[in-house]
C-alpha cells in the first residue's frame, strides 16, 4: 500500500546553503527544507499516525514533525524535488507492515542428522583423550 503525502500539508522553507558555488551561493537560497507535522495531519488514520510516529520516532521533533533537508544540488527546484521524494519514502518505508513470520519446525530426518554429528564429534573428541592405563 503506497500512501501519499499530501503536499498541502508539506510546510516549505528555502534558506542559503553552503558548500561551493562562488558569488551566487551568498544570494541563492538553494537549500530546501520540508516540514510534515504528522501528529497534526488530518489525511491520516489513527493507525497510520500511531506507526509513523513509532517508527520515525528518532527524526521526529517535540511536536511530532518530520522535517527533510536537502542542499546537494545547486538548483532550489531540483532541492525540492529530492526533499520531497526523500520525504515519501521515509514515511512509505515507516507504513509498511511486516510480514508475520510463520513458525517452522525443523524436520524429524534433519534432527537427526544434527544429533548423529554431534554424536561424531563427541566420539571423535572423546578418542583423542588420553587413556587412563590402571
Amino acid at each position: 500500500m503506497t500512501y501519499l503525502v499530501p503536499e498541502d500539508e508539506l510546510e516549505i522553507r528555502a534558506t542559503r546553503a553552503g558548500g561551493p558555488g562562488g558569488q551566487h551561493v551568498n544570494k541563492a537560497s538553494t537549500r530546501i527544507e520540508v516540514v510534515w507535522d504528522i501528529a497534526a495531519s488530518p489525511s491520516l488514520s489513527d493507525d497510520q499516525r500511531a506507526r509513523l510516529l513509532a517508527k520515525l520516532e528518532s527524526r521526529l521533533d517535540r511536536r511530532g514533525r518530520l522535517r527533510v533537508v536537502a542542499e546537494e544540488h545547486r538548483s532550489q527546484r531540483r532541492n525540492l524535488t529530492t526533499a520531497v521524494a526523500r520525504l515519501r519514502a521515509l514515511v512509505e518505508a515507516a507504513l509498511k507492515v511486516p510480514k508475520p513470520r510463520k513458525r517452522t519446525r525443523p524436520s524429524k530426518a534433519a534432527i537427526e542428522r544434527r544429533l548423529a554429528t554431534k554424536r561424531q564429534r563427541s566420539a571423535r573428541k572423546r578418542d583423542r583423550r588420553p587413556r587412563d592405563e590402571d
